[in-house]
């Protein structure tokens, strides 16, 4: 099979007809076969339902549909999982990517060796209140991720190399990386195109302020994770132990003061009412804890067999 499409969505059963139609197409045109796999993230609406209708027109429609709203990231790593196109293109379901971008697309992977190839909406119809944190965002995924070229991290429309999407795990909120995904499993041969960006045709937009502030902190976590997921002693042990070294030393100075307060009794110092006392011994309680326990539970997150496990109450095959 050429190409895989893999659709998330969240109540967009208005655009989802047409846009089946010019998938279909674009895919006619050039002779690809294909597979379109909408993934209906417990939409409210009648959805799911339009995907069972479009299926039964269009035996190259598959759809999985999870029993509440999980996100975005659990519906695009469930769709990689079942994905067996050549070159898995996703892309969002409100009209705003252009199936026209999918031969050039798929070029790019197939001809010029791209592992991943991201769209760049560079002129945009969004309202300022979304393109100026998505700017501030994309300036500092760049400078933390280290892939330069990409103007557009969180562009829904993009391109992968089936080796890719089979070798990523994108879980949490963690599509916004997925270039970074990307790169730390060794796919660094990453592209960019520049694509349209159609205003919204139907429906309102999902983005809010929340997202913006979550996306830097998961920035924060993928850097974490990339830097000392497999060295985790090399920065929780070093924190931990300078933590309790200086209280320590802290502990150590008050018990030679208390020392020399016994042996002459002019030198007045009472142990228990000295505040640095207390500070010195919550310093060496602090760093002991630190360098035990400040990474067991992003590893048990990590590593916990329940991450992507999402309850689908529906399926078509």
């Amino acid at each position: 099979m050429d190409i895989t499409v893999v659709i998330p969505l969240y109540n967009e059963s208005e655009s989802l007809p047409e846009l089946t139609q010019w998938i279909e197409r674009v895919m006619e045109e050039n002779d690809f076969s294909y597979e379109i796999i909408f993934v209906d993230d417990g939409s409210t609406d009648d959805s799911y339902s339009v995907i069972r209708r479009l299926a039964k027109k269009n035996p190259n429609i598959k759809a999985i549909q999870f029993s509440r709203n999980y996100g975005k990231s659990p519906a695009l790593h469930t769709g990689f999982r079942i994905a067996g196109g050549d070159v898995v293109i996703t892309m969002d379901a409100d009209l705003q990517d252009s199936p026209d971008e999918i031969p050039e697309l798929y070029r790019m992977i197939t001809e010029e060796g791209y592992d991943l190839v991201s769209g760049w909406k560079k002129k945009r119809y969004d309202p300022l209140s979304k393109t100026i944190p998505t700017k501030l965002f994309n300036a500092t995924a760049r400078k933390v991720s280290g892939i330069k070229n990409l103007h557009d991290f969180n562009c829904g429309l993009k391109a992968y190399r089936k080796a890719v999407v089979k070798n990523i795990e994108v879980y949490g909120d963690m599509h916004r990386y997925i270039p970074y995904l990307a790169k730390n499993a060794g796919f660094s041969k990453i592209g960019e195109k520049e694509v349209r960006h159609q205003a919204r045709k139907y429906g309102h937009t999902k983005f809010g302020l929340d997202r913006f502030v979550n996306g830097y902190l998961d920035l924060g976590t993928l850097w974490f994770q990339t830097k000392f997921g497999v060295k985790p002693m090399h920065i929780f042990g070093l924190f931990g132990s300078i933590m309790f070294l200086i209280g320590f030393l802290a502990v150590l100075t008050v018990i030679i003061l208390k020392i020399v307060s016994i042996c002459n009794p002019e030198f007045h110092f009472y142990l228990t009412k000295s505040v640095y006392f207390y500070l010195s011994l919550a310093a060496m309680i602090m760093g002991l804890q630190f360098f035990l326990t400040g990474f067991v539970g992003e590893l048990i997150i990590r590593n916990s067999a329940e991450r992507n496990s999402y309850l689908i109450s529906d399926k078509i095959e």
